[in-house]
């Protein structure tokens, strides 16, 4: 047995503010305590001290909140950020899918992984719903890398018969390479690795192949589904043309099972209301990503919309197509694209949406995203004075104009220091 203490000021936000007046906790003066990676103990220090006499306090100067849970994003991509050039199809054309074909290579993927979940933990995230590749191997280079650094990584074979040369696998291969995934890394690391079925999304996997998704996706329960919906009009078009009879973007996917609880789908710019109203009754949500939405002029999600139709989620970076690994600042990012279509973004809720939201969305909430006692002790330090900017924004000012302040204005050098399980995984 373990117990470690941490005393500093504590934030975490662990309902949706919209729901729950009462959803934001902070502790100014607050002790965090850890036993073996798990919080056994959180309140104000005036609280708390006397029940833990002879434990070493570790004092961390900073905001404490929950590690950073990002909800989609592309780790084979990290090398193609800022790749400059054309809409979704035309860019995957271009950048993407030459960069994913270096990955039938172990050696390279290893390289990538652990390149790609050092930046994770730099910028404060500790949780990820990651992209690999078609290549078994790429998953395997993924959870080897965030088994030793004890992460909590969800991902999965990506299934794309349609693809291009280099790309392409085939309907049996996308069931007894994704069985075989599944059995070798679900639950492993104290139940930190997760699966995901992955189809690319509905124009490159045949019908076939879409089936033999939805088959996995009801032979195991526990994985996620997780692909791309609605996320640039010509891809909408595309799928149209492809699915004549579906009713929306959303009924190509749902057609084969793919739609159910545990769907989490990037995107969703371009929504029909009718679409909506699926994703609510079915429990399937969204992985919000506004900076690759700007980026490759694909629009802005609709919060208004979603939230008017009880649709859940969370926030994602979408890396490489998203041109930043900051949750921090998605989140900023995520009010600005909330603004273009007349949404007011709180930044407490915005903070909801990059930890404890995007842990529901993952079907985590239970273990991560909000510092709570039984949760894992994944948090990070932020510094309110990590550039001379910041420090002149956030001197003397309220708890809720700090956080805005480092969403707007902050990124990887706001993160003192990444915790993984109570233990210092990253420090500036």
């Amino acid at each position: 047995m373990t117990l470690k203490a941490f005393r500093g000021e504590l934030l975490s936000v662990p309902r949706d503010p919209r729901h729950d007046a009462h959803a934001v906790r902070h502790e100014p003066d607050g002790l965090l305590v850890v036993e073996d990676g798990i919080v056994v103990a959180r309140g104000t220090y005036a609280a708390l001290a006397e029940r833990f006499p002879d434990i070493a306090v570790e004092p961390l100067p900073g905001l404490i909140v929950p590690g950073f849970i990002d909800a989609h994003v592309h780790y084979p991509q990290m090398d193609r950020i800022a790749s400059h050039g054309e809409q979704l199809l035309d860019w995957l054309t271009r950048h993407i899918f030459p960069a994913e074909t270096a990955f039938a290579d172990r050696a390279h993927a290893d390289d990538v992984a652990n390149a790609f979940l050092t930046e994770l933990l730099r910028n404060g995230t500790t949780s990820a719903l990651v992209f690999p590749t078609v290549h078994e191997q790429s998953v395997d280079a993924l959870f080897e890398a965030a088994l030793a650094r004890r992460m909590r990584i969800v991902s999965g074979k990506v299934l794309m018969d349609l693809g291009p040369a280099g790309l392409a696998d085939t309907p049996e291969r996308a069931r007894t390479e994704s069985e075989a995934l599944i059995a070798r890394w679900r639950g492993r690391g104290r139940g930190r690795l997760g699966y995901a079925v992955t189809p690319r999304f509905a124009l490159t996997s045949s019908d076939a192949q879409l089936q033999v998704a939805g088959d996995l996706v009801a032979a195991h329960p526990d994985v996620l589904m997780h692909t791309h919906l609605a996320e640039n009009v010509r891809e909408c078009e595309a799928v149209a043309a492809r699915f004549p009879d579906a009713y929306h973007y959303l009924d190509a996917y749902d057609r084969f099972g793919l739609v159910t609880p545990r769907s989490v789908f990037a995107h969703g710019v371009h929504l029909s209301d009718r679409a909506c109203t699926r994703l609510a009754e079915t429990g399937a949500g969204i992985a919000v990503c506004p900076s690759s939405n700007l980026f490759l002029g694909s629009g802005f999600f609709d919060f208004g919309q979603a939230d008017a139709h009880g649709v859940s989620f969370g926030l994602g970076t979408d890396v490489g197509a998203g041109t930043t690994f900051s949750m921090l600042h998605t989140a900023g990012l995520a009010y600005q694209a909330a603004l273009a279509r007349d949404y007011p973004l709180d930044p407490f809720r915005a903070l909801y949406l990059a930890t404890a939201g995007s842990a529901a969305l993952l079907h985590i909430a239970d273990r991560v995203g909000a510092l709570e006692i039984g949760q894992e002790a994944d948090f990070v330090v932020l510094d309110c004075a990590a550039t001379s900017l910041l420090a002149r924004r956030t001197a003397g000012v309220g708890l809720a104009e700090r956080l805005f302040a480092l969403q707007i204005l902050g990124d990887d050098r706001a993160i003192a220091r990444t915790y993984v399980l109570g233990d210092c995984a990253w420090t500036r």
